[in-house]
């Protein structure tokens, strides 16, 4: 936080120098150089613009993000598939690191032995991951000709995001009362419905007053899932407390948004076009490809410059 302090004040301390330069009397005498100095000033004021609008005290922390299946059936179970597939590319290409803490798989194979996912939880650590990532959160609208159709007919569905950044229980003010606690152990499943553990290693705790869902079954011990899926919660009522209080429910995460028609934050059509489109920011792109292979920045920036 002190490190990202000091670079805001360093490229204040450049504009200020800038504006100063710009009003000497000779200034425009070297008009080569003083387009240069201009175009820099220009730079450094927008990029200051953009870090206040978007400046949150958890932006380096790690990024929570999870994936939900919606309306749509099996092809909203594959939608979240591939959206899971397009997070993890763009994290490979930050530089990032991205962990899948839990999934439930949908029943039955897909076309090609496709497996769909009806929900999945990565932890995405790196330089500024939840800054980056934080207003992926919303309903995320698949159109294509569905593989699952035998008469290939145009299907729409839908998967929710959400993104919450990594939070210490000792950092907030945070206490879940053991009553108000459900915890369920499971042996973590792989595709197909194999068990991939022996032993009821992964762990889901319910919060009973708010209905939060949270589980864990990357680590091989239930106590290590049993804390990491204790720590994912208290992140997750934190930010619904930070909501409540803020009055910014509908900004972040709405009165619990139902992941289908008319609550999208992004379309992504394969047919009868093919376009990316953000509703936010108007962004768009007809390289639905290359979106769906990690190339988000082009959205991303769109998005932190929102207020």
């Amino acid at each position: 936080m002190e490190e990202k302090e000091e670079k805001i004040e360093e490229l204040k301390k450049e504009v200020r120098n800038l504006e100063l330069l710009m009003q000497q009397p000779d200034f425009w005498q070297n008009k080569p150089e003083a387009l240069k100095i201009q175009k820099r000033y220009s730079l450094l004021k927008d990029k200051i613009k953009l870090i206040s609008k978007t400046k949150d005290r958890y932006d380096n922390r790690p990024a929570i993000l999870s994936i939900e299946a919606g309306a749509g059936g099996r092809d909203a179970e594959d939608w979240v598939t591939l959206l899971a597939e397009m997070y993890q590319r763009y994290a490979r290409a930050k530089g990032w690191t991205c962990k899948i803490l839990s999934q439930t798989f949908s029943e039955g194979g897909g076309p090609e032995g496709r497996i769909g996912l009806k929900e999945i939880s990565l932890e995405i650590k790196g330089k500024g991951a939840y800054g980056f990532l934080k207003k992926e959160t919303g309903v995320h609208r698949l159109v294509r000709i569905s593989p699952f159709s035998a008469k290939r007919l145009r299907h729409t569905s839908f998967a929710k995001v959400e993104v919450i950044p990594e939070i210490k229980e000792q950092e907030v003010e945070i206490k879940i009362k053991p009553e108000d606690l459900k915890i369920e152990t499971f042996r973590a499943s792989g595709p197909g419905g194999q068990y991939v553990n022996r032993r009821e290693s992964a762990v889901r705790l319910t919060h009973l007053p708010t209905g939060l869902r949270v589980s864990c079954q990357t680590e091989r011990l239930q106590g290590e899932n049993r804390k990491r899926a204790y720590q994912i919660l208290i992140a997750k009522l934190y930010q619904l407390e930070q909501e409540k209080r803020e009055k910014e429910i509908k900004e972040i995460k709405g009165k619990k948004i139902s992941p289908e028609f008319g609550n999208q934050i992004r379309s992504y059509v394969f047919h009868p076009y093919k376009l990316v489109k953000d509703l936010r920011t108007g962004v768009k792109t007809s390289d639905i490809e290359a979106v769906l292979e990690g190339d988000l920045d082009q959205f991303i920036t769109a998005e932190l410059k929102l207020k």
